[in-house]
């Protein structure tokens, strides 16, 4: 169908230039418009980090492999519209112009959105955002309305800017698409094929069985320089790919080995004896020996520290925030250099309730195979005839914490429907205050039965609310990460003090320690000094002192149930710090996106998906490229693939807890 002069005319197109572009002309225009979009918000992010991009040779690579990951996207995008322009007659592609227009709209809409999301998620975690921004899409109600008040005003800008440009995008694309000029079938035909052609090259960008993927781009030992090779519409796409096939065999992109030398070389590591694994089924079921008898069982206290970090513990070395934990920790045993395996909440309640080691997929607590009979100190401790209790300040349902517990060794769960008339509710439900005291009640009320209780704190969490007048602020103005640790310290401290006027605190083990650290920056692949992580052991024949071996999370419950003087078997990989022999390496795993380290002293094994594992030595809080050590290389391996083969095989599990656990 002849193009009218008046149409063309309108929307600035001669007859000539549309007859040129044909019907891809909108396609055409979008995938120009699209390598804009990108390009301009790379140049920003790279002037924003511009002292980190520049300190690596050749930085501006990220350019060329930009274009190519650009490319990569919009040629996926805009693969189905390509087609059906070609193929639709000219009459048709007119009619549904709108449906047109929408779509090439919508999808620029959303890169603009999502690059400028990329500006507060990277300021957070040093990576564009991945799994954790999938994550918390669902999760409207804390997650929206920290959003919301933390970032309201950037939100409603970035709204705004983008849907304004949207209504204009939109009438511009419109009047492309209505301009279509009608080609003769043979054309279209040959358009088809060389439009196919190009499409399929440009997503795939190789002559190898698999096309390029995301570890062709990661050419920088710098983290932040490898993410700005890419897009986060891109990035997205890729961890929602990744996600779905991590959770069906995860760990697998880092290689393989046998089953009996991976599981072989995880007993040598954690020091399993071969003798006392009991059961071949479950080839880490081992029993659990206690270096201290106890007449009596003890009750254990575990609580759980938002976003603690080292860096603002003032025994640690870091900021003076934490004076009641500083002052904690001249009573008990202070692990100085425990490291969190990963960056969320989750990850760290694995380690600390199940001993679970770190993964690239989802943490198994919201995982299938692990919502029933997967293995926690609640359900060893339950079946040994203890309370066992979940406290937390917002909606327990929350990345489906409740169901976990619940199903696995907890009997009763509290969170800010069991609180009535807090001293202060804020997005992300009560006080640590209010949390604390309905805790200290309930664990009083069990009276002479043993417990075990964990406790999850909310406050020192983004937007960082918290009742005024309870502390001496650190800085101007109040709702800041500081000023909310220095009020999640304040909560901790008068936990103790209301715990230490109770019967049950002279025959209670309590255990401190963060899910994670926060400001996941740094220059390196992984910035491993931000793992770093604040735990501590106070209780009856919990000599003082500090623990100065590297060590992990995972070590914690065997560490606990040592402490405690728990005899039973444990499908537990992590080992007791206690009884650890001088001679033991110290030993920290950590999961970073898809980067697994593995770090014995200082030496650290980095797999990575689809590269080679590279070895560095830790030095001054900086990884240093090193030789690759095989052995070393193999126990990373066996690490990195142990927590895949374990929760799909359902074998981090007990046999009948009430026959094989005894005190």
């Amino acid at each position: 169908m002849p193009v009218p002069t008046t149409t063309a005319r309108r929307y600035g197109f001669s007859k000539n230039r549309l007859c040129l572009m044909g019907p891809l002309a909108p396609a055409c225009i979008m995938y120009l418009c699209g390598l804009g979009v990108f390009f301009c918000f790379r140049c920003a992010l790279a002037f924003k980090y511009f002292d980190r991009v520049t300190a690596v040779d050749d930085w501006m690579r990220i350019f060329w492999l930009g274009f190519r990951v650009d490319t990569i996207t919009l040629c996926f995008l805009l693969f189905a519209p390509v087609l059906a322009l070609i193929a639709l007659p000219a009459r048709a592609v007119a009619r549904f112009r709108s449906v047109f227009a929408l779509y090439f709209a919508f999808c620029l809409l959303l890169a603009v959105f999502l690059e400028c999301a990329t500006f507060p998620f990277m300021d957070e975690f040093d990576t564009r955002p991945d799994r954790i921004f999938i994550e918390h899409m669902v999760q409207v109600r804390e997650v929206f309305g920290m959003v919301l008040k933390g970032y309201g005003g950037m939100l409603a800008a970035a709204l705004a800017g983008t849907l304004a440009v949207g209504a204009c995008i939109y009438r511009f694309m419109s009047g492309r698409v209505a301009s279509i000029p009608a080609w003769a079938p043979k054309r279209r035909i040959c358009l088809f094929v060389v439009a196919a052609v190009l499409l399929v090259a440009g997503t795939r960008q190789s002559f190898r069985r698999n096309p390029v993927s995301l570890p062709d781009f990661m050419f920088s030992k710098s983290h932040i320089v490898n993410q700005l090779c890419l897009n986060t519409t891109y990035n997205l796409m890729h961890e929602y790919v990744s996600q779905r096939e991590a959770e069906k065999g995860f760990g697998e992109a880092y290689g393989s080995m046998e089953p009996a030398d991976m599981f072989a070389r995880v007993r040598r590591v954690s020091r399993i004896p071969e003798a006392s694994c009991a059961d071949p089924q479950i080839p880490l079921l081992h029993a659990h020996q206690p270096s201290l008898v106890r007449r009596k069982p003890v009750n254990l206290v575990m609580i759980v520290e938002e976003s603690l970090g080292a860096e603002y513990v003032g025994s640690l070395g870091g900021m003076p925030l934490t004076p009641n934990l500083d002052r904690l920790s001249s009573q008990g045993l202070l692990f100085t250099r425990l490291y969190a395996t990963g960056t969320r909440t989750l990850r760290g309640l694995e380690a600390v309730l199940s001993g679970f080691p770190p993964s690239p997929a989802k943490s198994v607590i919201k995982l299938s195979l692990a919502e029933r009979n997967f293995f926690t100190i609640a359900e060893l401790l339950r079946g040994l005839g203890y309370a066992t209790g979940f406290f937390y300040g917002g909606k327990a349902t929350f990345d489906n914490m409740q169901g976990f517990c619940l199903n696995n060794g907890f009997e009763s769960v509290y969170d800010e429907k069991d609180i009535p008339e807090p001293l202060f509710k804020g997005n992300w439900g009560v006080s640590d205050e209010d949390l604390f005291r309905k805790a200290n009640d309930v664990i009083a009320s069990y009276g002479e039965r043993p417990f075990f209780a964990l406790i999850l704190t909310t406050s020192n969490h983004d937007p960082f609310e918290f009742p005024d007048g309870r502390i001496q602020l650190y800085e101007q103005p109040k709702m800041t990460r500081h000023n909310a640790i220095k009020y999640a310290d304040h909560a901790l401290g008068t936990f103790f003090e209301l715990a230490a006027g109770e019967a049950y605190y002279g025959n209670t083990v309590f255990l401190v320690v963060a899910d994670h650290s926060t400001r996941l920056n740094g220059e390196d692949l992984v910035p491993i000094e931000k793992f770093h992580v604040p735990a501590l052991l106070i209780g009856p024949d919990v000599n003082p002192g500090r623990y100065d071996t590297i060590a992990s999370q995972i070590d914690l419950p065997s560490t606990l149930l040592d402490i405690m003087g728990i005899s039973a078997e444990t499908p537990l990989p992590g080992r007791s710090l206690l009884a650890l022999g001088a001679d033991a390496p110290g030993r920290a795993i950590i999961q970073y996106g898809e980067d697994h380290v593995y770090l014995e002293e200082d030496r650290a094994v980095i797999h990575r998906t689809g590269k080679a594992p590279e070895q560095f030595v830790y030095r001054e809080s900086r990884l240093v490229p090193d030789v690759l050590d095989p052995e070393l290389e193999q126990d990373a391996l066996a690490h990195a693939l142990l927590p895949g083969f374990v929760y799909s095989n359902m074998l981090h599990r007990l046999r009948d807890i009430q026959m094989l656990a005894r005190h």
